[in-house]
């Protein structure tokens, strides 16, 4: 095997291993020795290949963590395209389809939203990095779609704020999906997913301040 694919090789299970760990464990609990032990690669790869442990957590984030919130992302804009408008009922049923009905595995979703929770309550330059490149200008582009029906009296705080209400409720049900199903009494099936789609629109439209007829 060539050089470059063996350490392309390497550095991608060293990726996929320290994702993995850091989401099940946090920054601190993880040491370099359990990762390299899960990637089965020597323990000078990590500064080989990163320099350091903090390097690779980072690494991890711009090249797993973001690749998975551009995917989507594009979910997103296809629904939204399919749906032929960009009215508010149909901008938050493209957002909640691309996060609770696809396009990431069972896997990836919950590695996902691990990592995210971990910087969220204990935040590193990842966080910057996440909400710099993903979480701010998405919130802006929801903002630009919504804007034009929000009822004028709206400033800007509530219009954020009404937003991130709405992405907030499609998180905890695509997140708290084993709670959810214990509660309502089954798994999270394509027609219950369906189910929660609109549950999540009707809801949604009846605490958004709109125009008149603008639903």
């Amino acid at each position: 095997m060539p050089p470059d694919n063996k350490n392309s090789m390497t550095q991608d299970r060293l990726l996929k291993s320290a994702e993995m760990l850091f989401a099940q464990k946090g920054y601190d609990a993880v040491s370099v020795r359990e990762i390299t032990n899960a990637a089965k690669c020597n323990l000078a790869a990590v500064n080989y290949h990163f320099g350091n442990k903090k390097t690779l957590y980072l690494s991890v984030f711009r090249e797993r963590w973001m690749p998975r919130a551009q995917r989507i992302r594009a979910c997103f804009e296809e629904n939204l395209a399919g749906c032929g408008d960009t009215s508010p009922a149909s901008v938050i049923q493209s957002l909640a389809e691309a996060l609770i009905k696809g396009p990431l595995t069972d896997k990836e979703r919950l590695c996902h939203f691990q990592l995210m929770i971990r910087e969220i309550t204990n935040p590193t330059e990842a966080f910057e990095i996440v909400t710099e490149e993903t979480m701010k200008p998405s919130f802006e582009g929801l903002g630009q779609l919504l804007q034009p029906y929000l009822h004028e009296s709206i400033d800007e705080e509530r219009a954020l704020l009404n937003i991130l209400s709405i992405f907030s409720m499609v998180l905890y049900f695509n997140f708290a999906r084993l709670p959810v199903s214990k509660i309502i009494g089954h798994a999270y099936d394509q027609p219950f997913k369906d189910r929660l789609v609109q549950h999540i629109v009707d809801f949604s439209l009846s605490g958004l301040p709109v125009r008149e007829n603008a639903k």
